[in-house]
């Protein structure tokens, strides 16, 4: 199947505003779902709802969306307290460093706004820093305002942003595929470079 007919109208009304958002949910709470397509099924969704193909009034797509994003993060954030208290009371092995949850944690203090709503538009980075938050124990408080924030900022700007492209140039159906193409170059590309600022964060640490 190719990615225009995985995001075409048909697959996105088929699958419907249930789908949409245990899909939300799943990648941005679930460790093993983080290959999962959010930002292309949010931007997607948004276009056919503009266009009037996918026929959900916009509010409802927001706030189901919104609301499984947060959700999803927090269930992230909880998972990783939860791994997090058998990892502080496991030894050091080849796999597991406990030197890796101080680095993290220091990363956190430094960057945690960063990471929890700038990270909500990259891939695989969007699943795992709540996840991580929790392992740390990041104060509860801190963690809920930005991903809140987060959450709200990344589900509106590409949802709205589909949406009011799909409402004035509905024709924009037959370049799909092309803008779905830039996403991947673009956030592959930041997420590249968050990498590499991140190992010489760590080796700053050391």
């Amino acid at each position: 199947m190719s990615i225009t007919e995985i995001f075409s109208s048909e697959q996105i009304i088929k699958g419907g505003l249930i789908l949409i958002t245990l899909i939300v949910f799943a990648e941005n709470g679930i460790f093993f779902c983080f290959f999962l397509p959010g930002d292309y099924l949010l931007f997607s969704a948004g276009i056919f709802c503009g266009t009037g193909d996918f026929n959900v009034p916009i509010s409802y797509l927001l706030a189901c969306v919104s609301g499984a994003a947060i959700i999803g993060s927090t269930f992230g954030y909880y998972t990783g307290v939860l791994v997090g208290n058998r990892l502080l009371n496991a030894k050091d092995s080849f796999f597991f460093k406990r030197d890796f949850i101080i680095k993290t944690r220091y990363y956190y203090i430094k960057y945690a706004g960063n990471t929890l709503i700038i990270g909500r538009f990259l891939p695989v980075v969007r699943t795992f820093a709540p996840l991580l938050a929790g392992v740390i124990n990041m104060d509860i408080k801190k963690f809920m305002f930005f991903n809140v924030i987060g959450g709200l900022i990344w589900t509106f700007v590409l949802v709205l942003g589909g949406y009011f492209l799909g409402v004035k140039f509905p024709q924009i159906l037959n370049y799909l595929e092309y803008i779905i193409f830039a996403f991947m170059a673009i956030t592959s590309l930041i997420v590249i470079k968050g990498f590499f600022s991140a190992k010489k964060t760590t080796k700053e640490i050391n």
